[in-house]
């Protein structure tokens, strides 16, 4: 058989277990709770990878590493401001908003959850929201499936487009029909593949290029700056990089696994697992990038047409052809599980923040079970067509998206956790300058060079929504008795 016909092989039975996955959650889905949540059942090691790998997507093994390579180790800032961000996210979000969700009213979205802790009774909150995770999440989900399309042309030499398509078909599919379920035990399991590619490509890579001082040497001779963490960075460029760990707190594809796991005590088992696993990750992604160039720069005679391209490239080299195919379906993985969590976020912001507010139409649970199906393809063909022209790089997508959220709802989710007198008017007003700043400074290349966006829009949000909710603070004993009784809930769970 030929190299093409294992790797093929290798991709099939992998696309094979994401549709079985589906139709195990289908079978497991009977409403809209199931669909959206999960019926908070999730295990701490299923919550904590299905975080990192919906989290990582096709950027820790394209993105980051084609920076890398291109740049050098003064692009993994990022990689350490999103460790630590991650971190403190686990510490800080997680436990109290695993509570704080259950408690009030037992919310089962981040739109929800901000209308039912704030008291909101204009449902302006909701409708905010909703619109925000729209408008974010459809350039999130475009992202990944440039990713797919970079994919399948890097790997099999097909047009972008039909890359673009067959990666669309199975996440839509199995997302459409096995919910956060799917969604769930799906991140999982390619959270595994990313994790053991992520050590087996750099580890057997190393011999390949003559060890560490051969690695070294090789990378040297390319550009001794490529080794260094602050050759031709600024000091404005590091805070931007180390900024991106500001954005987890206001995920709504990440931070909704803390809603979903079966409980307080178990997201500190959860953060150790989710912690050791995105360390380990990352790291392998820098350590394929450094061993990236040192090949190619061993090996003259192959070439790297695109940077993005470089684990997929070395996978291809070094491993059996059926082993590189697993290696590339770990980069699928990586692509698949983002997407996947994103549609089913903005289903739920569709289903349970937009319709049921402004519809108010009853309906059973069986068809708001549809209507969330129906809101996933819709979603997936505006995704595609902004990403059917390839005009922007994954990091370039993704960047816009992490920083929209982030400046939107980090400070406000905080806020609501930590901040008995955060108010409707206070969030409000800070989502809307955090996007708003997002989006004008984001679309402005003077603006963008100095700092990235997330940093003028996560100060701003927080500045607004603390200001606006002095003045609008009133007394309210239901959010008082709420407040203590999360605190109540989480010394219990200690």
């Amino acid at each position: 058989m030929t190299d093409y016909v294992y790797q093929l092989i290798a991709i099939i039975i992998y696309m094979a277990a994401m549709l079985l996955i589906g139709y195990y959650s289908f079978r497991k889905t009977s409403n809209l709770t199931d669909y959206m949540l999960g019926g908070r059942s999730l295990g701490p090691g299923v919550t904590a990878l299905s975080a990192g790998a919906s989290d990582m997507s096709g950027w820790l093994l394209m993105g980051l590493p084609g920076a890398i390579y291109v740049s050098g180790l003064v692009e993994a800032w990022i990689a350490i401001g999103l460790t630590v961000g991650a971190y403190l996210n686990w510490l800080f979000v997680a436990p109290r908003l695993r509570a704080y969700s259950q408690v009030s009213n037992d919310s089962i979205t981040i739109p929800s959850y901000l209308e039912n802790r704030l008291k909101d009774t204009t449902r302006l909150i909701r409708i905010v929201s909703g619109i925000i995770i729209l408008i974010f999440f459809t350039f999130y989900v475009s992202s990944g499936m440039v990713a797919g399309g970079v994919f399948f042309k890097s790997s099999f030499g097909l047009d972008y487009h039909v890359g673009l398509l067959i990666v669309s078909a199975v996440v839509i599919a199995y997302t459409l029909f096995g919910g956060f379920l799917a969604v769930s035990y799906t991140d999982f399991l390619q959270g595994i593949i990313m994790f053991l590619a992520l050590i087996l490509v750099p580890v057997i890579g190393i011999f390949a290029v003559g060890g560490i001082e051969g690695a070294s040497e090789s990378i040297r001779a390319v550009d001794p700056g490529l080794l260094s963490l602050v050759e031709g960075a600024s000091v404005l460029g590091v805070l931007s990089a180390v900024a991106w760990g500001l954005g987890y707190f206001g995920q709504p594809h990440i931070i909704v696994r803390f809603m979903a796991i079966r409980s307080v005590k178990e997201t500190k088992q959860a953060r150790r697992i989710g912690i050791g696993w995105m360390a380990i990750s990352l790291l392998g992604a820098i350590a394929t990038a450094l061993i990236g160039i040192a090949y190619f720069q061993q090996n003259p005679s192959q070439s790297l047409s695109n940077p993005e391209a470089v684990f997929i490239a070395l996978g291809q080299i070094m491993f059996h052809p059926f082993v590189a195919g697993i290696m590339l379906a770990a980069v699928l993985a990586a692509v698949m599980s983002t997407i996947s969590s994103q549609l089913i976020v903005t289903s739920s912001a569709l289903v349970e923040d937009l319709y049921k507010i402004v519809v108010k139409k009853q309906a059973t649970d069986k068809q708001y079970v549809t209507l969330g199906r129906i809101a996933v393809l819709v979603v997936s063909l505006v995704a595609m067509f902004i990403a059917w022209e390839q005009n922007k790089s994954i990091l370039d997508l993704v960047s816009y998206a992490w920083a929209g959220f982030g400046a939107a709802f980090g400070p406000v989710i905080l806020l609501s956790l930590f901040w008995r007198k955060l108010t409707t008017w206070g969030a409000l007003s800070g989502m809307v300058i955090g996007t708003i700043t997002v989006i004008i400074w984001g679309n402005n290349d003077y603006l963008k060079g100095l700092m990235f966006e997330i940093v003028p829009g996560f100060i701003l949000c927080l500045l607004f929504a603390v200001v606006v909710s002095i003045f609008t603070y009133r007394h309210n004993t239901e959010i008082e008795r709420e407040f203590d009784e999360t605190i109540k809930l989480l010394d219990q769970e200690k």
